[in-house]
């Protein structure tokens, strides 16, 4: 903030109506900087705000981590499912992977788990009858979502076309019942059963 043209003393600003002064003098604190005429020292005031958003932001830091702030958050998705995916989604793509990198790194037990549970699950999907050639078709699937990702930037990831664990039907882990589609696609679809074959 410029501080030639300021008031020298709170009872100057007063009289002009000006919101600052500068005395050219420390406040109590050691800062010399613009004062508010109604308030304190403008340096004071950061250091106030930085610590209370400091406070505040240790507060839900800890609420968060609560029996009761995860049962909050549990009964806010439910209740609010579709704003909340849809503002997942409406992230930039760094922003999304950051968070989850995050999410990871803070959470390596329950990614262990997902990842055991998934592998169980496309296991348990997968018929005993398929043909080595059908299985080599699945892992190109995979590889093909990979390459689309990095060639494009987009996520790409493989979906279910009748889901593994549909609410009215649960599809099998074979060729024919995959797909590659984009990441938001495929956060957007869920366990829905869409159309089957998938429409072109």
């Amino acid at each position: 903030m410029e501080t030639t043209n300021l008031p020298k003393t709170r009872k100057e600003a007063q009289a002009s109506g000006a919101k600052y002064y500068f005395t050219g003098e420390p406040c109590k604190h050691g800062h010399i900087a613009p004062r508010k005429t109604k308030g304190a020292c403008v340096e004071c005031l950061k250091v106030e705000w930085a610590q209370a958003q400091e406070k505040r932001a240790n507060y839900f830091a800890n609420y968060n981590r609560s029996e009761a702030g995860q049962a909050a958050k549990q009964r806010y998705y439910e209740k609010n499912k579709d704003a909340v995916k849809a503002r997942a989604q409406g992230r930039p793509v760094e922003e999304q992977r950051r968070y989850k990198d995050a999410h990871r790194a803070a959470n390596p037990e329950y990614y262990k788990a997902l990842v055991s549970f998934r592998r169980r699950r496309f296991r348990d999907a997968t018929p005993k009858w398929l043909t080595p050639e059908q299985k080599l078709e699945i892992k190109l699937k995979y590889r093909l979502a990979i390459e689309l990702s990095r060639r494009t930037g987009v996520r790409h990831a493989v979906d279910h076309i009748v889901p593994l664990q549909g609410d009215s039907v649960c599809g099998l882990h074979v060729p024919w019942n995959l797909e590659v589609i984009t990441q938001v696609d495929n956060l957007k679809k869920s366990n829905k059963l869409l159309a089957f074959p998938p429409k072109k």
